[in-house]
């Protein structure tokens, strides 16, 4: 017999936003030895928060806290802000769902930069809505377009990176703020700030409460904690009790609330952490130039490479590097898909890259025929 799934569940692909490293290696056969591909921290968590983890695993027989008291406490009190203005989620990708949920139907138009995070389009096209995608201008997500694309198809939400993945790169607080003023009423603008941590003057003021914004945190970048799927909305309390509406309330589990609540109060470690990145992403750019790639000014944890050529040579280029053992990813969509993006790791990870860069740029040259330079 068939299935009977619903008509909307029939027609979707059986597949997820990105394919994981895991998946690569046991097609492979062998395992990567420099992952940079997933915007991880492998300087890896506080030691604290890791401590904190492994006193909660041993009572992983309870639930966790399905109303997250203690950590939306904690996150508030970091950000100096209400508890009732906090939610808290399965990492910004489970909030993202959520979100989706709460304010899209089939037909539903969605506003979204073309090439910007999959996981957000995964759920809108998973609840039926209707994409509407506007380009990318110079490298970076157009939040004027966006505000014209959300007029434009009377859209009740829009989503926007700042800073942005994939590529790296961001606006000043000051054109958010905007952007956020002009968004029209009745319609919800979704501010992933993923890597605000490692940015300077891109977020705006923590305070603001706009009745249309709701700002995406994650521990999964900066604090380390990308296998724990932890993450955060700060939004105004109506939208904040709105997720009581379709959460999951058992699906951020005790181990991962202790290592988030942990990982928030030691300052010193995220302070470390900045540095080794701010240092990593020096060297990867040295690396790039030294082969005639071009790093892009970034704002997160990972440097975006401008490979030179089209799409065809960086997919190229991401293949020749798996087979050396190097996972790196690149953006899907042209012209951006002309570039590379390569995590910022400890040393040791970097030197394979390094080392395996300059023969993998020459198979893909070689491989991708006749290319054109971008």
């Amino acid at each position: 017999m068939s299935a009977p799934f619903t008509s909307l569940v029939a027609a979707l692909p059986a597949s997820v936003p990105f394919v994981g490293p895991e998946a690569q290696e046991r097609a492979m056969g062998s395992q990567f030895r420099a992952r940079l591909g997933a915007n991880e921290n492998a300087f890896g968590p506080s030691p604290k928060a890791v401590a904190a983890m492994a006193e909660a695993a041993a009572e992983s027989w309870k639930y966790g806290d399905p109303e997250n008291f203690d950590l939306r406490a904690a996150i508030a009190a970091h950000h100096g802000v209400a508890e009732n203005r906090v939610a808290i989620g399965e990492g910004i990708d489970g909030l993202l769902g959520l979100i989706v949920r709460m304010f899209v139907e089939a037909g539903t138009p969605v506003v979204t930069s073309a090439g910007a995070y999959p996981t957000f389009n995964y759920h809108v096209h998973g609840f039926g809505g209707r994409l509407v995608t506007v380009p990318y201008r110079d490298d970076r997500e157009d939040p004027a377009a966006i505000v014209d694309a959300v007029k434009r198809e009377a859209s009740p939400l829009a989503y926007f990176a700042n800073p942005d993945n994939p590529m790296g790169t961001w606006h000043p607080a000051a054109t958010v703020v905007e952007m956020i003023e002009a968004m029209p009423e009745n319609a919800i603008l979704c501010l992933d700030e993923a890597y605000v941590e490692f940015s300077e003057g891109a977020a705006p003021p923590i305070g603001i409460e706009h009745p249309g914004l709701i700002r995406l945190r994650t521990f999964s970048k900066a604090y380390g904690l990308a296998g724990a799927r932890i993450g955060y909305a700060i939004t105004t309390p109506e939208l904040a009790t709105a997720f009581n509406k379709v959460r999951n309330h058992f699906g951020v589990n005790r181990v991962a609330q202790s290592g988030a609540i942990a990982a928030l109060a030691d300052d010193q470690h995220l302070k470390l952490i900045k540095v080794e990145v701010a240092a990593a992403k020096e060297r990867i750019a040295g690396i790039a130039a030294n082969h005639g790639l071009v790093a892009l000014p970034s704002a997160t944890n990972f440097v975006t490479l401008d490979v030179g050529y089209d799409g065809a040579v960086a997919r190229a280029l991401v293949a020749a590097l798996a087979k050396r053992g190097v996972f790196v990813r690149m953006p899907f969509v042209a012209p951006q898909d002309r570039c590379i993006r390569v995590t910022a790791a400890p040393d040791e990870l970097l030197d394979v890259f390094e080392d395996e860069l300059g023969a993998a740029l020459q198979e893909a040259i070689a491989a991708a025929g006749p290319a054109t330079a971008a």
